[in-house]
């Protein structure tokens, strides 16, 4: 409550600045958080010497990562003053940020400094960065073969979602025939379909398309049907009345109407396709960054695996965001009524 007073006067103050014309500089103190995190990580890895039993070799771009760090927060922190964007949005991040780096010092001290836990299958941050500074060539072309594949099954599995979804909502004889064969199929994970997809394809590459695509086809599926089935009915009367064609209630209204179900059923499709991805390329691809985990793990590089992983994850919350912007681009005259 007192931050939200606190930024409520803060903006009252700057726009009676700008109507009189002379621009005030402002400076919110929990922009400070992550730096003081950030520098609090810096002290302790420099100031506590790592533990005896810790036999590892280290490597200094732990260290270079926390300085850059603290640089470019510094900057944006700078920048904050002069910018009241900037300056909401880092206030807005700063506990979670700050709470980050904090964890990241938690877990160097327990690794490199405490030796609390096996460094074979823990490693200490040091080396996780180290895989990034020396292996990232490699790794980024594993990231982008798997992005092949990933958006190749996608945008199959998404389409065809939406061609079944929109059949299955709008005529009762598909529903008729189609929906029982989703309700066996459907549910069963792509994953589960894996021997039987490398004995249909003769290539894994084609396989593993097939299953990715399975994975998005059916969620989509489901929710573009029953996003179709929940549009009001007058509308297409009214839309039939006025001289509409079938192709035009369904381009015009249907879908429309179903875009808020069809987004939802794209998020949980691209999920279902990381998952499938990941599977897949360990058990029959020989390139990508599935793969790259399952080789790495194969010869206890542990680090490696984590670097894949933390790769995995920063890439799925980049396209989940794609997907949000789009969403929120595509649904911008739903905003009043629908919350998200």
């Amino acid at each position: 409550m007192a931050d939200a007073v606190q930024a409520t006067g803060a903006a009252n103050a700057a726009e009676k600045d700008k109507a009189l014309g002379a621009p005030r500089l402002y400076f919110d103190w929990r922009v400070l958080l992550p730096l003081a995190s950030l520098a609090l990580a810096l002290l302790v890895h420099m100031a506590v010497p790592s533990h005896p039993a810790y036999k590892v070799r280290q490597f200094p771009y732990y260290t270079y990562l926390l300085i850059l760090l603290l640089v470019v927060y510094g900057v944006l922190g700078v920048i904050s003053v002069f910018n009241g964007k900037q300056r909401e949005k880092l206030a807005f991040k700063s506990w979670f940020l700050g709470a980050g780096f904090l964890l990241l010092n938690l877990y160097n001290l327990i690794t490199i400094k405490l030796n609390l836990i096996p460094s074979l299958y823990f490693p200490a941050p040091e080396r996780i960065v180290r895989v990034f500074a020396v292996d990232w060539l490699f790794i980024l072309r594993c990231l982008v073969y798997s992005l092949r594949l990933l958006l190749g099954g996608f945008f199959l599995g998404a389409f065809l979602g939406v061609v079944t979804g929109t059949l299955i909502g709008w005529s009762q004889r598909c529903n008729y025939w189609i929906m029982p064969f989703i309700r066996i199929v459907g549910p069963i994970p792509s994953t589960a379909w894996i021997p039987i997809a490398l004995v249909v394809f003769l290539k894994p590459t084609s396989a593993s398309l097939f299953l990715i695509a399975l994975g998005v086809w059916f969620p989509t599926t489901v929710l573009t049907s029953s996003g179709i089935m929940n549009v009001q009915k007058s509308y297409f009367e009214v839309s039939s009345t006025l001289g509409a064609g079938t192709l035009r209630n369904i381009l015009s209204i249907a879908l429309p109407g179903a875009a808020p179900n069809i987004f939802s059923g794209l998020f949980n499709g691209t999920s279902a396709c990381f998952l499938t991805l990941m599977a897949a390329e360990m058990i029959g691809c020989k390139f990508g960054i599935g793969w790259y985990i399952n080789w790495q793990r194969e010869t206890l590089a542990y680090p490696n695996v984590y670097a894949a992983l933390i790769v995995i994850a920063l890439t799925f919350s980049f396209l989940i965001s794609i997907q949000f912007k789009i969403r929120n681009r595509v649904l911008s005259w739903q905003k009043g009524t629908i919350r998200w």
